[in-house]
Formats: structure tokens, C-alpha cells, sequence
């Protein structure tokens, strides 16, 4: 009975909360400020740690306990979590600016398999589906750095060191100034959808739902404006 009574005063100093939240390095930089700020405001009692990894990392955290939300593309059933979608975005070859592609706003497919690339991770979720998208179309992509940091992937690109395969919205200051270019990878569109997952059977508490609206509105605004920008640019 008394184990009884903390857990409803617990669930009941909402405000009072301690929320722990795994996601990547990417969500970190371009989604999490905007959404802790204002998860702040309306929760201001309620105390926030951030643990960054990829989505095999947090789901780790997640299960160990060590996680209460992951913010995070979706992942298989295999993961053995609840999964609630948020948003969705596209990858897309992200050049410099001094880029032939750039120039003509357009990829030259015979081009794609001798670029040099600098990806993510290998052994991340969107690599995988990089991989898988490019076997479809019969090319092997040429991989001339593996680096683990968006920021010094973004650094590189711009530099015309290579290309890379994001979401626009990773490098959306860029963007915006002109020293990167985002362009299709082909007809078809490689789409990834973001979400966040928690265990099953957890019930989730106020904070936390406010944490998830606020993500999906901050992700929806987020890949909606870049998405608008690439279509007036090309228009």
C-alpha cells in the first residue's frame, strides 16, 4: 500500500518530474533546443538529461532503464518498444555550393557511384538504408570517410571535400546561406520516419506528452519549410 501511495504522489508532482531522453547527434542540434525551451516554460520544475547516441545505443537505454523517451527514427519490431510517429523527412546528396551539381541543379546519375562520400556511421539505421536504396539501383557508392560527427560532416561538405547523404533539415543553416546544396537522390524518394519510443505498458505523464507534441510540431515545421525552400529554389 505504501509502494502504492509513491507511485501516485510521484505521477502526481508532474511538474516536479525528472525525464530522461536518449536521441541522436542530429536531433540534438536541430530539434531538441527549440522543444526543451518551450517544454521549459510550461514545466519549469521539471528536470531534463539528454544522453546522445544512435537509435541502437538509445534503445539500449531504454531497456536498461537508463531512458524514459527516445526520440529517434522508427526502428524494427525486433526493437521491442512502442513506437509513436512524429514526422517524416527524406535523404537527399547534400554538395557544396562550387559543386557541377550544385551549378546545374541536378545530379548526373552516371556520376553517383565515383563521387567521393563522407557518410554517417556505417553501422547506423540510415546508412543501412542508404545502402539498401543504392543496391536497388544497381551502384555501389564509394566511400572515401566515415566520420561520426554531423558538424564535421557538414564542415567537410562545405569545404568540397565530398558529398553526403542527410536530411536537409541536418544542415539547414547551411542551406539557408547558399554554401550547401541539397539535391534528389533519384525518382524515387528515400523516406525515413521519426518518432518516439518508450516501453511497453509505461503510461506516459503530462511532461511527457507535451514533450512528444512538441517534437512533432517542431519536426513537422522543421522538414515543411526546408521542403518548401527546395521546391522554390528548383522552381
Amino acid at each position: 500500500m505504501e509502494q502504492a501511495r509513491s507511485s501516485l504522489a510521484h505521477l502526481g508532482k508532474w511538474g516536479h518530474s525528472h525525464l530522461r531522453l536518449a536521441t541522436s547527434e542530429a536531433a540534438c542540434e536541430a530539434l531538441l533546443p527549440a522543444v526543451l525551451a518551450q517544454l521549459k516554460e510550461q514545466y519549469p520544475q521539471c528536470q531534463v538529461t539528454v544522453a546522445s547516441g544512435d537509435v541502437s545505443k538509445s534503445i539500449d537505454l531504454l531497456h536498461e532503464g537508463q531512458a524514459d523517451l527516445v526520440l529517434s527514427l522508427e526502428p524494427g519490431p525486433e526493437a521491442g518498444v512502442e513506437f509513436l510517429p512524429l514526422f517524416t523527412d527524406e535523404l537527399m546528396f547534400l554538395v557544396s555550393a562550387a559543386h557541377p551539381w550544385a551549378a546545374a541543379r541536378a545530379v548526373v546519375r552516371e556520376q553517383i557511384p565515383t563521387q567521393p562520400y563522407i557518410l554517417y556511421s556505417r553501422a547506423s539505421y540510415t546508412s543501412r538504408l542508404i545502402d539498401g536504396y543504392f543496391r536497388h539501383e544497381e551502384m555501389t557508392l564509394l566511400t572515401m570517410m566515415e566520420v561520426g560527427s554531423m558538424s564535421a560532416i557538414r564542415a567537410m561538405v562545405q569545404r568540397g571535400l565530398g558529398v553526403t547523404i542527410l536530411a536537409p533539415w541536418v544542415a539547414r543553416e547551411e542551406i539557408a546561406g547558399g554554401s550547401i546544396v541539397a539535391l534528389p537522390l533519384g525518382r524515387r524518394k528515400l523516406t525515413r520516419t521519426w518518432g518516439v519510443l518508450h516501453r511497453h505498458g509505461r503510461r506516459l505523464n503530462l511532461a511527457e506528452e507535451q514533450f512528444i507534441a512538441l517534437c512533432r510540431n517542431a519536426g513537422a515545421m522543421l522538414s515543411g519549410e526546408l521542403a518548401a525552400k527546395q521546391a522554390t529554389s528548383s522552381a
